[in-house]
């Protein structure tokens, strides 16, 4: 990105100002940009032990799996998932608030025992599930808005700030030797005055 200026002092003022915001900036969206790292990896980690609980968990049911073809299919069902909306680092990221099963109505005595207990399995299987789902999801939308802050941070880092200044720089040097040569082109007009007064 080329800065655009003029060598005058307004265009340095205002490359002055939009210098010290970036200046004043770039510490807030470093620590922003390591938050969001903090954050994506925290997310990571809850969905993969989530997933890491829901396999542990399907794996202790293997050996009912013959009491599962006795299951009713279509009995559970999940009927809605409420989320919520949390900021981190000013990003708006879901939460789980609850999930809502329906439950179709059976008999607890033509059904066998076990069937109570089974939909409580399946309800917290699928919470499991759902959950780690969502943190997943969190960890895309965090990791998304670290890429776009990491960019921001090296634009202003290694193009921007760097940039103003060599452009204020250049406008300064500018201007010292405009007023050298004036105060030099001052001095050969004096002497040449005080030289044609002298010669009268």
């Amino acid at each position: 990105m080329a800065i655009k200026y003029q060598f005058n002092k307004t265009s340095l003022t205002s490359l002055g100002k939009q210098l010290k915001v970036r200046e004043k900036a770039l510490p807030t969206l470093k620590n922003k940009e390591s938050a969001l790292r903090m954050e994506v990896k925290r997310a990571k980690q809850r969905s993969d032990e989530l997933l890491e609980e829901l396999d542990k968990s399907l794996s202790s049911y293997r050996n009912m799996a013959a009491l599962w073809n006795e299951f009713t299919p279509g009995l559970i069902t999940v009927k809605d998932v409420e989320l919520e909306t949390v900021k981190i680092a000013g990003i708006k990221t879901p939460a789980l608030r609850e999930v809502l099963f329906d439950v179709r109505p059976y008999s607890l005595f033509s059904e066998p025992q076990w069937y109570a207990q089974g939909v409580q399995i399946l309800k917290d299987l699928a919470q499991i599930g759902i959950e780690s789902e969502i943190f997943l999801e969190k960890k895309n939308l965090l990791d998304f808005a670290r890429k776009k802050t990491t960019q921001k941070v090296n634009l202003y880092e290694k193009v921007q700030i760097p940039g103003y200044q060599e452009a204020i720089r250049k406008i300064k040097r500018f201007m010292e030797d405009e007023e050298t040569l004036s105060k030099a082109s001052q001095k050969i007009v004096k002497t040449r005055h005080q030289n044609e007064e002298d010669n009268l």
